[in-house]
């Protein structure tokens, strides 16, 4: 093609992400709210008789279908930040382990799902924190644990309404099979696959921070 030609034509040009500093944002607001929200899942956990589990599911339920409006908001008004990348996750594991650790201590969910479900929570949880500590960089949360994250988010809120005292608690309780066993098995696959990313990310977490203390002059 002509060089005057190829003048005419617009080269696309990445949307800008926003300002990565940026706090006040409301996909951040979003996900404050969401984190709120354990304690009032927890207090419903514990009111007497069960009577509060049927509408702790449906809260539960609610924070699962809204998991992704605060990324979809980000990136729709480009007000990605990097709060809002540790704070998603975070919230999404706060979240999980609430829920999974009172639906055991409670009876609500069977024993062995509940210790596969926040065994993998606490585990990646876990690495994340290590490798952080050891100098790697960052890593964003893949496809297949959001995948699980949100299975588990539809799984959890049916067990507890399959404690409900009407006529549609043995669709829910099947129904909460069909989204846990999924999201069991798609869960720890997650957990495989970060194995190597992490490795990457830590190595060249560490080589950026020798660059950058060579840059300064400092020693190591």
């Amino acid at each position: 093609m002509d060089a005057s030609l190829k003048s005419m034509i617009p080269e696309a040009v990445p949307e800008p992400d926003g300002d990565l500093s940026a706090v006040l944002t409301v996909p951040n607001l979003i996900t404050t709210l969401r984190l709120a929200s354990v304690g009032l899942f927890l207090w419903l956990m514990l009111r007497p008789d069960r009577a509060g589990w049927y509408p702790a599911g449906l809260l539960l339920g609610g924070l699962g279908v809204t998991d992704g409006v605060d990324g979809f908001v980000a990136r729709r008004f480009h007000q990605v930040s990097t709060l809002g990348k540790i704070l998603d996750p975070v919230a999404d594991r706060v979240l999980l382990t609430a829920a999974g650790v009172s639906t055991i201590a409670l009876g609500a969910v069977p024993l062995w799902v509940g210790l596969v479900v926040v065994g993998r929570e606490v585990l990646v949880s876990s690495a994340f924190l290590v490798l952080a500590a050891l100098g790697g960089r960052r890593m964003d949360v893949s496809k297949a644990g959001k995948a699980a994250t949100f299975a588990t988010m539809c799984a959890f809120p049916l067990f507890l309404a399959g404690h409900a005292k009407d006529d549609w608690r043995s669709l829910a309780e099947t129904l909460a099979w069909v989204f846990v066993v999924p999201a069991m098995i798609v869960g720890w696959y997650a957990v495989v696959t970060y194995f190597r990313p992490a490795l990457s990310e830590l190595s060249v977490g560490r080589r950026d921070r020798a660059a950058r203390r060579a840059s300064s002059g400092e020693t190591p």
